[in-house]
């Protein structure tokens, strides 16, 4: 009876169990047989609840493909780094995504490095010791992003454009340049983010730890918080 109840746990958790009744009955050899039909008539009958169906999930983030299970470990990278530069970070991930595939040690043939793919100038620049580890990489990625907004005065796809061909290309043409490696790049990136959230306010308060002071960023406001940034809207 036991392995009935283990085997009833299993196909009521089960994403085809989706029976209102189960038949258990042992064959001829002594097999335990499970069935959404009674085929004897020795079989015990057992009720099994149905859940309703859930509504369809609201997702507040598209990408042209699955995000990579490993994006969850650097959520809360990405949240930072994004809060601190006042940069989407559904534009982030979908970076990330569209760069490395979540792999932090991912190199490019061109010679890029980890998860937001930095180049050996830019992770110089961005004072990087190593291009592996995932929070300089993101921190440097981000950051690097931020200046590539301003200098195109926050517009998306020239940001991003710049970011997958460098920003002299861009300034030469004055627009995506004609490389269909980057128009894709940024055609891709820009359709994984029209289903992003509207923007959010993000606000900073200080929280003393060993006698410094240490800025705390969120998107609740209180009494002693700071506004400091509003995350840009999708575009």
């Amino acid at each position: 009876m036991r392995r009935v109840l283990i085997a009833l746990v299993l196909v009521a958790v089960l994403p085809t169990a989706a029976q209102a009744q189960i038949y258990v009955w042992r064959d001829a050899d002594g097999n335990l047989v499970l069935s959404d039909k009674q085929k004897s008539p020795s079989a015990q009958t057992f009720a099994v609840r149905v859940p309703n169906s859930a509504p369809a999930a609201t997702t507040e983030f598209r990408t042209t493909k699955p995000l990579s299970r490993r994006a969850v470990v650097f959520d809360a990278m990405i949240e930072q780094n994004a809060a601190v530069h006042g940069v989407s970070p559904h534009l982030v991930r979908a970076v990330i995504q569209q760069e490395s595939g979540f792999n932090p040690r991912a190199v490019s043939h061109k010679g890029a490095m980890g998860l937001m793919q930095l180049m050996p100038v830019t992770a110089t620049e961005q004072g990087v010791s190593d291009p592996y580890d995932p929070a300089q990489n993101i921190r440097a990625g981000v950051a690097y992003l931020k200046g590539l907004l301003v200098k195109f005065k926050d517009d998306i796809q020239l940001a991003l454009a710049a970011y997958n061909a460098g920003p002299t290309a861009v300034a030469k043409y004055g627009a995506i340049p004609p490389y269909r490696e980057t128009r894709n790049y940024v055609s891709r990136i820009t359709k994984s983010i029209e289903a992003a959230p509207k923007p959010k306010r993000i606000y900073r308060t200080y929280e003393v730890v060993n006698g410094r002071a240490v800025p705390k960023y969120s998107t609740i406001e209180t009494p002693e918080a700071e506004l400091i940034t509003t995350a840009p809207a999708k575009r």
